[in-house]
């Protein structure tokens, strides 16, 4: 029998070795049931690209697996649920702050797991950040700066994307070895080859302008000095080399020619994002300079080259962003040598802005790796298609998630939605959905991710524009804490009815029996869905503590309710490695290479999460709920907080001062 995916059928050629090593990799005593053939053309599925396409068949117990590119193959191999042909030509996974929430203690092994899940799913563009600092330090060195200028200028891992889009400098948690960057460039090689042996593009760094101001000392060369960010004082303030300096131009090609040597012309793909969260000068005519210069400094790099970007600051500074400069700053760059990652497309498009350059269509879900459970299936489905129908320039989909914490439901859903051109039935991608990720279905598990998909997956109010974190997750107070809604200080505003994931809850729960409780990532998701029930409960535990302690009664048993909830959350978390701080901390602590660097590194892993910043400069923005935060970190504030109103009345409360308590644990 043949199961058709597409009907057309193209000429073929023999499929390379790296989708048969992924095969070895997860279905070893079956690879020689697998046939894989890559074609030599691709049909034209949007604004004249290339789009994906595949067919299975299967012969004789023989699985025939026909694609026009090395990700199709793999997707074929593992077919998304209701996937057909990708009709939105590239399929872009990541953001630069990923590289920090998410990836920034990986080994090789992390890595390799995480390059399967893309090609699996279809994947064929990636940013490729690992050891960026090495080309940076090597390229510095080269005008005539020695380590010890540079290595201070440098982040440590947990923040270093913010130091390479200029919004930090130095570290905090003391600085990083050079044995770690020349480790940290080797992992990039094995990762940069492993994304070209499944098909994937890498999209490489490309010289953003940051420097330290020591450059100064060895070169003449006009620098800018970038706004102060996020509240901070001692490391921020980062300088960058004017692009209209030719020292801007040279470190560039030096980059670029040196990822060339060493991994070959494998992409043309090249982020810079020069203003995160930052405005440059306001003169239109500058804005058109920076953009052709940047533009040519690529291009003398690799003649091929296009300029990749993030959207972000069109959105985030869209008071600046005026139409006029953000004509000019684009304008500055032919068409197709530019790509623009539209990260919040599904909450905060801006695509219509962007003056006809090439753009991908992005879901971002959630802040600062922030947890919960929380999707927008319309506008993933709705809105993407409608992008598609609307914009000749839009050429893929992407996931620009700040972190991957959790929701994978979603991520698969718009990678599903790229290989077609109508909106997926929701209700039919989740049934296939649970078939395939668990051992076994149970009609109550369907019928709970069910409830889920009609509920906290089916998001419409869009002033809850992001994942909602728990309320007890913020730093404890009387007022303020609930409802809030918006991207800055993160929301905890429910779009749902708490109840109905209780009802999804006990659907699970019941099916805790037998085979399926066996299943890892049943497991997962069942600790996951009661850590959100438990977050939810919290709710009305606190403003019962609150009323209670206005009026006068109740306000002890109220309180060791709060306390006893997070104690047993914390406990629930501990059953599930991807929930405990200790996995981030120890994942930390083996990536230091000595016992000072290791401490060093626990010390920013402990901090991201926590205070961000030295001094609490974006505290809890990075927020988690995890076992060993919950019953340690967020307890003992809860503790400090209810002990200090029992000891006042509302007349006697004294906000700063129950805040400088809490700030100390």
């Amino acid at each position: 029998m043949s199961k058709i995916i597409i009907l057309t059928l193209l000429p073929l050629v023999i499929a390379d070795t790296g989708i048969i090593d992924l095969v070895k990799r997860h279905l070893p005593n079956h690879t020689d049931q697998f046939t894989f053939s890559l074609t030599d053309t691709a049909p034209k599925c949007v604004a004249n690209h290339s789009c994906d396409a595949y067919t299975v068949s299967t012969v004789n117990d023989t699985i025939y697996i026909q694609r026009n590119s090395k990700s199709a193959l793999a997707v074929g191999f593992v077919p998304l649920p209701n996937s057909k042909n990708n009709e939105d030509g590239n399929k872009e996974l990541m953001k630069k702050v990923t590289y920090s929430y998410t990836t920034p203690f990986w080994t090789w092994q992390d890595w390799s797991h995480y390059l399967d899940w893309a090609a699996l799913r279809g994947i064929n563009l990636l940013p490729a950040w690992t050891g960026y600092e090495k080309l940076l330090l090597d390229a510095l060195r080269e005008v005539g700066l020695d380590d010890d200028a540079v290595l201070p200028f440098f982040a440590g891992p947990a923040f270093q994307a913010w130091n390479r889009m200029g919004n930090i400098r130095g570290s905090w948690g003391g600085n990083i070895s050079v044995e770690w960057v020349e480790g940290q460039f080797a992992l990039q090689k094995r990762i940069v080859e492993r994304m070209v042996e499944l098909g994937i593009t890498p999209v490489l760094p490309g010289f953003q302008g940051f420097v330290p101001d020591a450059i100064r000392r060895v070169r003449g060369v006009a620098l800018v000095r970038s706004d102060e960010w996020g509240g901070f004082q001692d490391f921020t303030g980062v300088y960058s080399v004017d692009p209209l300096d030719g020292l801007f131009a040279e470190l560039q090609e030096y980059i670029i020619k040196k990822q060339m040597e060493v991994h070959g012309n494998v992409t043309r793909f090249y982020m810079v994002d020069q203003y995160n969260e930052m405005n440059p000068p306001a003169d239109t005519s500058y804005l058109a300079d920076v953009a052709r210069r940047t533009h040519a400094s690529l291009k003398k790099g690799n003649p091929g080259a296009v300029w990749v970007m993030q959207g972000w600051l069109f959105y985030n500074n869209q008071d600046f962003w005026e139409e006029s400069r953000v004509s000019a700053y684009l304008d500055g760059v032919p068409g197709e040598d530019m790509l623009i990652l539209d990260l919040y497309s599904e909450s905060r498009p801006v695509w219509r802005s962007y003056f006809g350059k090439s753009w991908i269509w992005c879901q971002l879900r959630a802040f600062g790796g922030n947890v919960g459970l929380y999707g927008q299936i319309e506008n993933v489905t709705f809105g993407s298609t409608q992008a598609v129908r609307e914009s000749r320039s839009l050429v893929g989909l992407g996931l620009t998630m700040e972190g991957m914490e959790g929701n994978e439901v979603m991520y698969d859903l718009l990678l599903a939605q790229a290989w077609s051109r109508e909106p997926l039935d929701t209700r039919v991608f989740f049934r296939d959905w649970v078939r395939s990720r668990y051992v076994t279905g149970l009609p109550g598990v369907y019928e709970a991710w069910e409830v889920l998909r009609g509920s906290v997956y089916n998001n419409t109010r869009l002033e809850v524009e992001a994942v909602s974190r728990s309320v007890f997750e913020s730093s404890p107070d009387i007022t303020g804490l609930v409802g809030r809604k918006g991207h800055f200080p993160p929301p905890t505003a429910l779009h749902y009815d708490p109840v109905v994931v209780v009802r999804a809850w006990w659907l699970l729960y019941n099916a805790t029996v037998g085979e399926l409780w066996g299943d890892p990532l049943f497991r997962r998701d069942f600790v996951d869905v009661t850590r959100q029930v438990l977050s939810n409960a919290f709710i009305p535990v606190y403003c019962g503590v609150v009323g209670a302690w206005r009026g006068g009664s109740g306000f002890e048993e109220g309180k060791r309710k709060l306390l006893g909830l997070l104690s047993a959350l914390d406990r629930v978390l501990a059953c599930e490695r991807r929930f405990r701080l200790d996995t981030w901390v120890s994942a930390a602590r083996a990536m230091g290479g000595s016992e000072k660097e290791k401490d060093a590194f626990e010390y920013e892993a402990r901090n991201q999460v926590t205070l961000w910043g030295p001094s609490g400069e974006i505290s809890d923005y990075a927020s988690k709920p995890w076992a060993g935060l919950v019953g340690s970190y967020y307890m003992r504030r809860w503790e400090i907080f209810l002990d200090y109103l029992g000891e006042v009345d509302e007349e006697g409360f004294d906000r700063g001062g129950v805040e400088r308590e809490v700030e100390s644990v």
